[in-house]
């Protein structure tokens, strides 16, 4: 008996992992930061306490020079989880939902449940508020959670009284309450529940889980604030506008510092810039509780973890705050993959890849049929082999203003190469280029002089301005692009 059933077991293992170990049906655990740039351990941010996020690097591979489509919520998550460009979506704003240009273009998690796969959200996966169709029903097998609601309605939740708030700063709060006060504890609460509930079904899944941090307001528990001495913690750098930069590249930073502009007072800027820190913490100890439920679920070696941010961010790096520019704090997200069997382990890509990559390397992994069109690539090539490159540079764009109302006035393109950042800035209108930027990141990596204007960099700005126009679709005048 004992060697018929070894036997069974061997023909089911056999059927469900390839011969390489790796799943014929992969479960994903798609898991998603909001407003986290780049500052975790596994990046070389050495203040920074993200043990958890760093163990998944360790056993992953990660893409150090990952962007976004554009820095803000919506039109970032709908270029990422249809494939597209924000061009062909047209899409640039918060309030424009992506059924509403195009209901019925399908979703990456759509496409696996549309394959048999259980699908769920729990958190922000796409926009959270301001939109009639509240995240996307057709992407799930069960309704969403915990994926609607304003960042501000995330208020402490405890038995008793409200603790006082210990912060000073703008946007903080530190009070001293359980990880589950707030939304992304319960979250993750929920997230590890459908994970046991996972682990008893014969059919895949893709569990969807956003995170609500480190975007604003700064209010993770007080045990993670005291991981960091506010007084030991580097400052803004560079803290001033770059030299010879258009002014059309600047916003008010209207999110944290309000719409009036006003000067950030000393107590701010250190205390938003800790609280920041403090809501990584926060959120790498919810990631934690995620993949410690997979390996002791034995779910590990069928699994799929895919850890991503929507865009980066400024903490008073030059002169800006929070979101909606094209530099490279702002375009370069983190982005870690770990594929049982199909990976280096451990190992990290140098070269440019975006957000919107991710959906067709899932579609191989899984060994799906993709949708009709895709604008990204399969990532998978760097994965069993992280030297190499699958495209030459990243597109990153935002419009002025940065919230705008009806259409823009201008539209900032801007392509990331592994050696330069080059951006045009076009009158929407007419198509006109009326400001460049080119930021040598051998030399500059904090982006602080423009030299498009020097008759040196007059090859390379020509260079990048072909791998802007070849990366498109760019909107000109009267272009209207469709879905095919």
């Amino acid at each position: 008996m004992f060697r018929i059933t070894r036997g069974i077991l061997l023909v089911v293992a056999c059927l469900v992992v390839g011969g390489n170990g790796f799943a014929a049906r992969p479960n994903v655990l798609f898991i998603a930061a909001d407003d986290l740039r780049c500052d975790l351990g596994c990046y070389g941010h050495s203040h920074v306490q993200t043990p958890n996020i760093d163990r998944l690097a360790a056993r992953g591979v990660t893409f150090d020079a990952a962007y976004c489509q554009q820095a803000v919520c919506n039109p970032s998550r709908a270029s990422l989880l249809t494939g597209c460009r924000l061009d062909r979506l047209r899409i640039w704003d918060l309030p424009t939902h992506f059924r509403v240009v195009h209901p019925d273009i399908v979703t990456l998690p759509q496409r696996f449940k549309q394959a048999g796969w259980l699908t769920r959200n729990i958190g922000k996966i796409f926009h959270n508020w301001r939109q009639e169709i509240q995240g996307d029903p057709e992407s799930w097998s069960r309704p969403a959670e915990m994926h609607y609601a304003t960042h501000g309605s995330d208020l402490p939740q405890v038995e008793g009284p409200v603790p006082p708030n210990l912060a000073k700063g703008r946007n903080c709060r530190l009070l001293d309450v359980p990880d589950e006060a707030y939304f992304d504890g319960r979250i993750a609460t929920k997230a590890v529940a459908a994970l046991e509930d996972f682990a008893r079904s014969d059919q895949p899944f893709f569990l969807a889980v956003g995170f609500w941090k480190p975007h604003s307001p700064f209010n993770a528990p007080k045990r993670y604030w005291d991981l960091y001495d506010a007084d030991s913690l580097p400052p803004p750098r560079p803290d001033e506008w770059p030299r010879d930069a258009p002014r059309i590249a600047w916003h008010n930073s209207r999110e944290l510092v309000g719409r009036g502009g006003k000067p950030l007072a000393a107590v701010d800027v250190t205390q938003m810039r800790h609280g920041y820190l403090a809501a990584i913490s926060y959120l790498d100890a919810q990631i934690g509780r995620l993949l410690e439920a997979v390996d002791r679920l034995g779910l590990a070696q069928e699994t799929i973890v895919v850890f991503w941010s929507d865009h980066g961010y400024h903490l008073g790096e030059q002169t800006l705050w929070a979101k909606t520019s094209n530099f490279e704090l702002d375009a370069r997200v983190p982005l870690i993959m770990a594929v049982p069997g199909r990976q280096q382990t451990g190992a990290r890509v140098a070269s440019p890849v975006e957000l919107l990559d991710i959906f067709p390397t899932l579609i191989e992994l899984a060994d799906l049929e993709p949708p009709e069109r895709l604008d990204g690539v399969s990532l998978v090539p760097l994965l069993e082999k992280p030297t190499a490159a699958v495209k030459p540079a990243a597109l990153t764009q935002h419009p002025r203003p940065a919230y705008y109302e009806g259409a823009p006035e201008v539209m900032g393109y801007s392509v990331r190469s592994a050696t330069h950042r080059y951006t045009e800035w076009r009158d929407w209108q007419t198509g006109e280029t009326i400001a460049r930027e080119l930021y040598d990141h051998g030399g500059d990596p904090d982006e602080t002089i423009n030299v498009a204007a020097a008759a040196s960099q007059a090859e390379i700005v020509s260079r990048h301005a072909r791998l802007l126009e070849e990366l498109g679709p760019i909107v000109r005048p009267g272009w209207k692009p469709v879905l095919p």
